[in-house]
């Protein structure tokens, strides 16, 4: 079974590294180190789809979020993204989106970008720390007043159970927004922002405090105090190890005193999250507040 998941695994890594350039079947044979035909019936069981519904999906929200963020031609973003033709490309962007990619450069709403998971974090046993903690660093950073667009859960208290009951398609959409932060977040909501039988964890997007823009069907916006908070960054690790990741931190955030520094947990502001990326170390964000003297 591992063998086939390193299998597919590989034909990810190579789609994405040339996701622009014309990518055959023979090329993803090559990857996996199986005959096409059955690199073929791999991707489509470990994955859902056929490589090549998985490469027009991944262009296409490359695309978008190029149309939200540059001044540029249709043309010029249908042939660079690997499409053969400016029509074909219209065509999938509108099956893909519900709008023409015209539409959505002017008005860049809220679309549910395509998130290409990879299979091998789909079957990561997730085991508790016990040896060999690695350095996390912590720096005080202030967050200013802003408005965050979230997804709300139900009885959700970490990313794990909050993709069982919501689904992983909502981080691709909040990637589509364009907002005052480059990536979405996670939060644990403090009681203040939450409502009834709707879980503490959810997933957002900052934007600012006179957003004026689509709220997606089923989503809330809250509003936010500026706000101080410690942040803490562990180091940078195996994309495969982000469970571990996650939990060396999270084990120096509860051994953690903020009092040696001058501070207090703050109860009434939302801890964060951000996403797990290997090259950066995994982040928290936990608010604090000055103590009283």
């Amino acid at each position: 079974m591992q063998e086939k998941i390193e299998a597919v695994q590989r034909m990810q890594d190579y789609i994405e590294a040339h996701l622009f350039e014309t990518i055959t079947l023979a090329d993803l044979s090559k990857a996996s180190l199986f005959s096409p035909w059955y690199s073929h019936r791999l991707f489509m069981k470990q994955v859902g789809m056929t490589s090549a519904d998985y490469i027009r999906k991944f262009r296409l929200s490359k695309s978008a979020l190029r149309l939200r963020d540059d001044p540029c031609k249709i043309a010029d973003v249908a042939f660079d993204m690997g499409f053969g033709s400016v029509d074909g490309y219209q065509r999938a962007f509108r099956r893909e989106f519900g709008c023409n990619p015209s539409e959505y450069a002017a008005n860049p709403v809220p679309v549910y970008l395509f998130t290409p998971y990879g299979v091998k974090f789909r079957h990561i046993e997730r085991r508790p720390v016990m040896v060999n903690l690695k350095n996390v660093f912590i720096q005080v950073i202030e967050k200013p007043a802003r408005k965050v667009i979230i997804k709300r859960g139900i009885k959700a208290a970490d990313y794990f159970t909050y993709c069982e009951e919501v689904g992983c398609d909502v981080w691709g959409l909040l990637q589509s927004i364009k907002s005052i932060n480059s990536e979405p977040v996670c939060l644990w909501l403090p009681n203040g922002y939450k409502k009834p039988n709707t879980s503490e964890y959810v997933q957002g997007k900052d934007v600012a405090l006179d957003y004026d823009g689509v709220i997606p069907e089923g989503f809330d916006i809250i509003e936010l105090p500026a706000a101080t908070y410690l942040m803490f960054q562990g180091e940078p690790f195996e994309e495969e190890d982000y469970c571990q990741a996650i939990e060396e931190v999270q084990i120096s955030i509860e051994k953690y005193a903020p009092s040696l520094i001058g501070y207090s947990w703050d109860n009434k502001n939302p801890r964060i999250q951000l996403e797990p990326i290997g090259t950066r170390g995994y982040i928290e964000l936990v608010p604090v507040r000055k103590q009283e003297s």
